[in-house]
């Protein structure tokens, strides 16, 4: 099923107020947090959005769908984000837009690298960045006719989507037995702390990623994420 075919467009056409209007795009992402930021801009923008939150889930759904926009996070449980990229730019018919997504430094050039048509750098929130991001990559003939209104105004997630990260976070380090899954949840860890603008849990996760990557001792700075976490959980933190 082709979800940007010409009925649907024809149905809802994009205004200045809503320049997405008519576009599904399809959000592959982990983090829950993130996912309702992106919800929340879609909505504003006028875009529906489905969510995948794996490449496995994702990979099921494009076997159904076609979106007209893909997001893909780079960091996911079951691989590189880099992966599915690489793979949807050599799809045929391919995506109108192919967009990567990441909180880590020095990832935008592995993902245009991979063939995504642009970066979006967490934490994503301005309305204004993230209708431009897919409105300059977009065939002429789908943009929006005449002015377009810009959004000033910024997205503002649930609190309790955190929470939810937050628990599932928990749930990997108790599990992370092997380097595999300490990998993951420092990746993880880290994306959501920067899309909620947490600097102290943003800072503990790239230590610990670093750690691992040079291979040193793990524990001290695992129990300290764990640590975090926790508090995070019990004490119901606010942002």
């Amino acid at each position: 099923m082709d979800d940007s075919d010409l009925f649907a467009l024809h149905q809802r056409q994009p205004t200045a107020s809503r320049p997405l209007l008519g576009l599904t795009i399809l959000v592959v992402e982990d983090s829950r947090y993130a996912s309702e930021a992106m919800r929340l801009l879609c909505l504003r923008s006028g875009a529906r959005i489905r969510r995948a939150d794996s490449l496995r889930a994702a990979r099921r759904h494009l076997q159904v769908y076609r979106p007209s926009v893909i997001i893909v996070d780079l960091g996911l449980p079951d691989g590189s984000g880099l992966d599915l990229i690489a793979e949807l730019n050599h799809a045929s018919p391919r995506v109108a837009v192919l967009l990567a997504n990441s909180g880590d430094d020095g990832a935008e050039d592995a993902a245009l690298n991979a063939g995504a048509d642009g970066f979006l750098a967490k934490p994503i929130r301005a309305l204004s960045v993230f209708q431009e991001a897919v409105l300059s990559r977009l065939p002429a003939d789908r943009r929006p006719p005449g002015p377009r209104q810009i959004a000033e105004d910024e997205v503002d997630p649930d609190p309790m989507a955190f929470r939810d990260d937050m628990a599932h976070a928990a749930e990997v380090l108790t599990d992370a037995r092997d380097g595999k899954m300490l990998d993951y949840a420092a990746q993880f860890l880290n994306g959501v702390a920067i899309s909620a603008q947490d600097d102290t849990l943003a800072q503990a996760a790239r230590q610990l990623a670093d750690i691992r990557t040079k291979g040193g001792p793990v524990t001290a700075h695992a129990a300290r994420v764990a640590g975090l976490v926790q508090d995070r959980l019990q004490k119901k933190w606010a942002m």
